[in-house]
């Protein structure tokens, strides 16, 4: 059972990297499939809400559930503070990785509208494609 707990509490862990990949750079999937743009949008936002707001990631609360029916203490300060900062990079450099992070999703939507937007454009009202 203990190897069972292991396995799933390294499980959630690399989900819960590919989640903050994905907040980060999910965006950039828009490009080849306009519809992701809705699932980033919620996740984008949650990663905001999550950081700014007074609540707890279900990732991190299901880590934390998993360390302790292993006998493990939860993790000290959370996802972030224990994976993340310090570690990736320097907690004083959060404001600046924090800005570069906003800049990558808003360039990736806005990559992703001008894609669409010509996709749009080369199609006419009677829906024929025009060559371009």
């Amino acid at each position: 059972m203990q190897g069972l707990l292991t396995a799933l509490t390294f499980l959630t862990t690399g989900v819960h990297f590919l989640a903050l990949l994905y907040i980060g750079l999910g965006g950039f999937l828009a490009w080849r499939w306009p519809k992701s743009i809705f699932v980033h949008i919620f996740f984008a936002l949650w990663g905001v809400a999550v950081n700014v707001l007074p609540l707890s990631c279900p990732l991190t609360e299901l880590e934390d559930r998993l360390r302790k029916l292993r006998g493990l203490e939860p993790l000290p300060g959370g996802f972030n503070e224990y994976y993340i900062y310090d570690t990736v990079f320097p907690r004083e450099l959060l404001p600046v990785v924090g800005t570069g992070a906003l800049a990558l999703v808003v360039s990736s939507y806005v990559g992703a509208y001008v894609r669409w937007h010509a996709r749009h454009e080369s199609v006419t009202s009677d829906g024929r494609t025009i060559a371009g």
